[in-house]
């Protein structure tokens, strides 16, 4: 059995927006790429030909992985997150108790996680510690240069 690919509803339509793409563009493209390769005539010793088949190979695997993820998605709608925990889909403001700066997190699924767009994953060392969690609470987070206290301060 296949585990539950937790998703916010953003997440679900991108993820099936990049499925329609590939399926649609980008396989024609390749496709296209891969017949110019045939035309030029012997493709045993053929870059363009290697080049293009290899894209093929990658779009149809993430074809593949994106089918599969869609198919476990469970989506969490905004509608159902409660503001007095942290849940999938909150967005957390927390303070770091050490040197009091301030970071602003939207949990989601780990197939959505973006750290550079805020938007860390549920299983992530700090998702994992203030899942369920309330505001006013400290919690630690075990990182590579040890550990680090936060303070939830709001959940929206």
């Amino acid at each position: 059995m296949s585990k539950d690919v937790l998703l916010t509803v953003e997440g679900l339509k991108k993820l099936e927006e990049e499925l329609e793409y590939l399926k649609s563009v980008r396989r024609r493209e390749v496709a296209e790429r891969i017949k110019q390769a045939i035309e030029f005539g012997d493709i045993t010793d053929s870059s363009e030909y290697e080049d293009a088949k290899n894209e093929q190979a990658f779009i149809e695997g993430r074809i593949i992985t994106l089918e599969k993820t869609l198919r476990n998605a469970r989506v969490v709608d905004a509608e159902e997150v409660n503001a007095g925990e942290v849940q999938i889909g909150s967005t957390v403001l927390l303070r770091d108790l050490e040197g009091g700066a301030e970071f602003e997190y939207t949990i989601v699924g780990s197939m959505e996680a973006e750290p550079g767009t805020k938007k860390i994953s549920h299983e992530s060392p700090v998702g994992r510690a203030i899942l369920g969690r309330q505001v006013g609470s400290v919690v630690e987070v075990e990182v590579p240069a040890g550990t680090v206290k936060y303070q939830i301060v709001a959940i929206s």
